[in-house]
């Protein structure tokens, strides 16, 4: 008997035992959650820093709260029925076919939600839409695969840079870790990050030379398409100093996952800083980092 029941437990406790030990194993190469970018048992959007990214997540937590709603009404109501009418307790299938009313009912409901649901998140992507009176702009241009950035106007004006995959990170995704800690950044770290100031509004133009690329960062609440022989524009304003990493967000080819972007947020006096070290740079010639997108 003590036997049996011990065998019963063993069985029963296999599967738990070896999702746990695989749990173990995975969490001794987990990585910590990055500031800026992705964070461990992420559920919701990254922590907004832009106005129109807390719109986004206000918008997102309403459209959530609503389809929930429906959806425990709509099955609680289907369900409900089949177990209070079923045919065990001696309810019989009615035969009718046809109901304006039901019909009128499950058409004009539907609408109404779609409706409400419609207006904030039309005003929004107007709002995201509104590049005016920018302080600051950029045109970003995705390259299979890597992001040219050139500064149209502002302090910067001139400067102009490729942005590429920091290459441990390609070491790391061709021959593994090896014993090495990975990093809370991997495959979100670059050479060249592009570099606006706090509070200003920067208006980001995009376009692409070979395939369809996607430049977003989801803690500034932008994400704009990159389309070969098109130009489009977003527009962001960060109100808060600090390092934000998105990715390519549109699958452009083999190395489509070595596209991070990363956006560096400085103070007004820092960035002035980082301009007048970088026009410095052209001016001397020597801005090997810094190369013309032009010319590649």
């Amino acid at each position: 008997m003590i036997n049996n029941i011990q065998a019963r437990l063993a069985s029963a406790l296999r599967f738990p035992l070896i999702l746990l030990c695989a749990w173990f194993s995975v969490s001794a190469w987990a990585v910590n959650s990055l500031p800026g970018g992705p964070a461990l048992l992420e559920l919701n959007l990254q922590p907004p820093v832009t106005a129109i990214a807390r719109d986004q997540a206000w918008l997102n937590d309403l459209l959530m709260i609503v389809c929930t709603v429906v959806f425990i009404g709509v099955f609680g109501v289907m369900f409900y029925s089949i177990w209070k009418h079923r045919k065990s307790v001696g309810h019989k299938a009615a035969t009718f076919h046809e109901s304006v009313a039901i019909e009128i009912t499950w058409t004009i409901v539907p609408f109404v939600i779609i409706v409400l649901m419609a207006f904030p998140a039309t005003k929004l992507i107007v709002a995201a839409k509104d590049t005016t009176n920018a302080d600051l702009t950029v045109k970003v241009t995705g390259y299979q695969w890597k992001w040219g950035y050139d500064y149209l106007n502002g302090e910067g004006q001139g400067i102009a840079f490729l942005s590429t995959i920091n290459p441990k990170m390609r070491e790391f995704a061709a021959v593994g870790a090896r014993g090495a800690p990975i990093p809370d950044n991997y495959l979100l770290d670059v050479d060249h990050p592009l570099v606006v100031p706090v509070n200003k509004k920067v208006r980001i133009i995009t376009t692409s030379v070979d395939v369809i690329h996607s430049w977003a960062v989801p803690a500034l609440g932008v994400r704009q398409d990159a389309i070969p022989g098109f130009v489009r524009d977003v527009w962001f304003r960060a109100e808060k100093v600090g390092t934000y990493y998105g990715d390519c967000t549109e699958l452009c080819g083999k190395e489509h996952a070595f596209m991070p972007v990363v956006v560096k947020v400085l103070s007004d006096d820092d960035y002035t800083k980082w301009v007048a070290g970088e026009h410095q740079k052209l001016a001397a010639g020597s801005n090997a980092s810094s190369a013309p997108v032009a010319s590649k």
